[in-house]
């Protein structure tokens, strides 16, 4: 037999190797140690199991929880953990994974008005018995006509009718002990990689609490987050009632009636909630003189600030935009970060004392001379741009430190709202396959990048983790300061975006270090249905989703 070559990335080893050798066999055959424990393995540029057999010659990097995507890994194999946790212990009852929040996955229990103590409890000890058996995770690929079968039997609805919308031929099932499950990526070898995890009883459902990013043992902290809890809860009964919660649900609407009733529903609730956003500081009278918009990467902040400003006119204000960019300090006085390289992401790159002050001329009635920035030359200049707000005047602000108390310290908290814009995904694949907020702002930028800034899908993908860094310093810290919470996302978004974002995803090439998320990307995308272009022509032009696609009837800088 003709012996293959497989290169270890993690200690620079070629060695030969029979065709069909798993890459676990091969990890322990070199002896990698990592970390943590090792949990996939990216071969040839794609995420692979551990038991995935090589029959050609492979480049191979064995990860753990410290990468992006041995976290991910974990994080599903623990959902499938729970989920057969659930059905020993509470038989007559199932559970859905709703969304992330607080540091965890938000689950339910149906039938039931909540997680007791002692029920967390039981559910806890079984999933620890699972551990202590380091039963493996078997994976195979069968007729999606036998799936669907198995999913109906098992009582997972929207398992078998997301797989009955996609159309494929074949299906990846995943066992455990028997019991079949399906997700959109791979698992860890066995139940005994899956030793730290919390569970904790949260409002009417249970928190599954998984390991910091730093560390394969010491666990998130649970962060109360009332306010984003209620979006999502607010969104789900929503999606419930128009039957459109999961992306099986979705299809079955496209591929029935197209996307225009999604469309349409969708765009409504937003036009009600900027309307009742302008109402809200149309009933505190005149003392709301600033209005802050944050929010995350391509989380439709500017929009949102566009149409916000319509409806704020139709209750009588006269909204006038202030520009943060241009108090930025001077190039020389940015601050480093921790690589010695300007940080223009840190809230010091803002002339916070000047912002105040003209913050504070202009909300008494006095009229400000305002700064420009340079972005060429690094410095600031002035021209004859002056502001001055009357009476029925409003001043609106958008940036990514607008909920930081330190922007505004100056301001008297009554004469200002702070609104948090993002793109908070209400939807799900199925039962306990939850879609990513960060997945679904990633998607938007990926386009609008292309189309708007001349980035290529690669560019975007490697400078995505610096972005979610910058957020979890400067953003989310600060979210639930927020008066008010605005749901950037829309229905049937994905769908349109699928059409833009694959053709992109596609061109990233195997050698590249980002081919693997480009993949991971293509595979969540073929969960979703197409929208006709006839459909999509529907979508109004002062919509978020035109932010990123184009078409749009405001203008962007």
């Amino acid at each position: 037999m003709k012996l293959i070559n497989i290169h270890c990335e993690n200690n620079g080893v070629t060695k030969a190797y029979e065709p069909g050798t798993s890459l676990l066999q091969v990890a322990r055959d070199q002896n990698i140690r990592l970390e943590s424990a090792t949990l996939a393995a990216l071969a040839n540029n794609q995420l692979k199991e551990l038991w995935y057999e090589a029959s050609s010659p492979q480049t191979v990097r064995f990860i753990g929880y410290e990468h992006p995507d041995g976290r991910r890994c974990y994080q599903r194999s623990l959902a499938f953990l729970l989920q057969r946790a659930v059905r020993d212990a509470f038989p007559s009852h199932s559970l859905s994974v709703e969304h992330s929040v607080s540091n965890g996955f938000y689950c339910e229990l149906s039938g039931a008005s909540g997680f007791s103590a002692p029920m967390v409890g039981a559910i806890a000890k079984r999933m620890r018995e699972l551990v202590a058996a380091d039963l493996p995770f078997e994976k195979t690929k069968i007729p999606t006509t036998e799936a669907i079968a198995i999913f109906q039997r098992q009582g997972y609805a929207e398992k078998a009718r997301l797989q009955q919308t996609r159309g494929k031929l074949y299906t990846s099932v995943y066992y455990l002990d028997g019991y079949a499950d399906h997700f959109y990526g791979p698992l860890v070898p066995s139940t005994g990689a899956l030793s730290s995890f919390g569970l904790t009883p949260y409002y009417n459902g249970m928190l599954l609490m998984f390991p910091k990013a730093g560390s394969a043992e010491a666990l998130e902290n649970v962060i109360i987050q009332r306010k984003m809890f209620d979006i999502f809860q607010e969104h789900k009964q929503w999606v419930d009632i128009l039957q459109a919660g999961t992306v099986g649900q979705i299809n079955e609407l496209v591929q029935r009636s197209g996307g225009d009733e999604l469309i349409k529903v969708s765009e409504a609730l937003h036009e009600k909630r900027y309307a009742q956003i302008a109402d809200h500081i149309s009933s505190l009278g005149r003392s709301v003189k600033l209005a802050l918009i944050a929010g995350p990467s391509s989380s439709g902040k500017t929009t949102t600030s566009k149409r916000l400003s319509i409806q704020l006119k139709v209750a009588g204000f006269a909204p006038k935009v202030l520009e943060m960019d241009n108090y930025f300090v001077n190039r020389d006085q940015t601050p480093l970060d921790e690589h010695g390289e300007h940080d223009f992401e840190s809230i010091n790159a803002v002339d916070l004392e000047l912002f105040n002050e003209h913050l504070d001329q202009l909300l008494r009635g006095r009229r400000v001379r305002l700064p420009k920035f340079d972005f060429g030359s690094g410095a600031r200049f002035y021209d004859d741009t002056y502001m001055q707000l009357g009476e029925k005047d409003i001043l609106i602000v958008e940036g990514i430190h607008a909920l930081n108390p330190k922007l505004t310290e100056a301001i008297n908290p009554q004469n200002k709202l702070r609104i948090y814009a993002s793109a908070l995904t209400f939807i799900n694949l199925d039962e306990n396959n939850r879609i990513s907020t960060t997945d679904n702002r990633l998607l938007r930028r990926l386009v609008r990048d292309a189309f708007f800034r001349g980035n290529g899908a690669q560019a975007t993908l490697h400078r995505w983790a610096s972005v979610r860094r910058g957020e979890d310093r400067n953003i989310f810290p600060f979210q639930e300061n927020a008066d008010i919470m605005f749901n950037s996302s829309l229905l049937y978004e994905i769908n349109v975006l699928r059409k833009y974002a694959e053709p992109m995803l596609y061109r990233v090439l195997p050698n590249d270090a980002v081919y693997a998320e480009a993949c991971r990307l293509l595979k969540f995308l073929s969960y979703f249905e197409f929208i006709s272009p006839e459909d999509e022509q529907k979508i109004p032009p002062t919509s978020i989703i035109r932010e990123f696609i184009g078409g749009s009837s405001f203008l962007y800088r």
